[in-house]
């Protein structure tokens, strides 16, 4: 094996590695101390069999595990051009068409791309579907879902519609685990083709995944969220997932997001 073919293998394994202590980080994070045991084969999840990237790396702009892996990938393409303009949603839809780019589109239902409106102040951007999102080919209509409707319909007084909402991934991971370093690569040129085609005021993440992607960096989310970041020139305000509202409804919890999305709509303008 080659020097080269080495160290990407080894970068692969770091990547992993990574993202396998990112989750256990998020999990003592959000108190989980139970899993449901999975059944069948390790073959379950997506395989990820490296290969040599074909384009030189710049030293002065390393990139992130996330962006080395996505190169190893088989079956996922350079990056998408938009050609310099701003696209459509239509237009990004049908570049992801009947999306095989990574290992979650062997378990969907549907894909899960986007809703909302096309011109929407405020954008919502969470982790990935789950098995109700899956079916309905929506984004968020399930529990934590119904939540985050009455959040920004009771919470904030806009109807659902007048937002956007989309997710990281755009297929549901199996048993609404994390998605992998490889699938969120393969699926980023969409999430950043819809953040340009909506062209939000503000970007709401709901999460920690979502605000870790965006901002580059992992984050504590019980820590970071309520304080304003930037995305791309955009503002962005990181809250909590309304999964993790479900599983802690604690006043305080409810108040923070209640705070949170406050100040994302005054100052989207919505």
């Amino acid at each position: 094996m080659a020097a080269g073919e080495e160290r990407e293998l080894v970068d692969v394994a770091s990547a992993i590695a990574a993202s396998a202590a990112a989750l256990l980080r998020e999990l003592a994070e959000e108190d989980v101390t139970e899993f449901e045991r999975l059944e069948g084969p390790a073959a379950a999840l997506p395989s990820a069999t490296p290969t040599a990237p074909t384009t030189p790396r710049s030293p002065r702009s390393p990139r992130s595990p996330v962006t080395r892996v996505a190169a190893m990938v088989p079956g996922t393409r350079g990056p998408i051009s938009w050609n310099g303009d701003r696209p459509t949603l239509e237009e990004v839809r049908t570049e992801l068409g009947d999306c095989q780019r990574c290992g979650l589109h062997e378990g969907r239902s549907k894909i899960v791309f986007g809703d909302g409106h096309a011109n929407a102040g405020l954008m919502f951007i969470g982790e990935g579907p789950g098995e109700h999102e899956d079916r309905q080919g929506l984004p968020f209509v399930g529990r934590a879902g119904e939540l985050l409707t009455q959040m920004i319909e009771k919470g904030i007084g806009l109807p659902r519609r007048d937002v956007y909402i989309c997710n990281i991934v755009k297929c549901r991971p199996p048993r609404n685990r994390n998605p992998l370093p490889p699938e969120v690569s393969a699926c980023r040129p969409f999430l950043d083709g819809q953040i340009r085609a909506v062209a939000p005021r503000v970007i709401v993440t709901l999460g920690k995944p979502a605000a870790s992607l965006l901002l580059d960096r992992e984050v504590a989310i019980t820590r970071l969220r309520g304080s304003w970041q930037e995305y791309q020139g955009i503002p962005l305000m990181p809250t909590l997932h309304p999964a993790y509202l479900l599983r802690k409804y604690t006043p305080e919890n409810r108040r923070a997001v209640w705070q949170d999305l406050q100040a994302a709509f005054e100052r989207a303008g919505a």
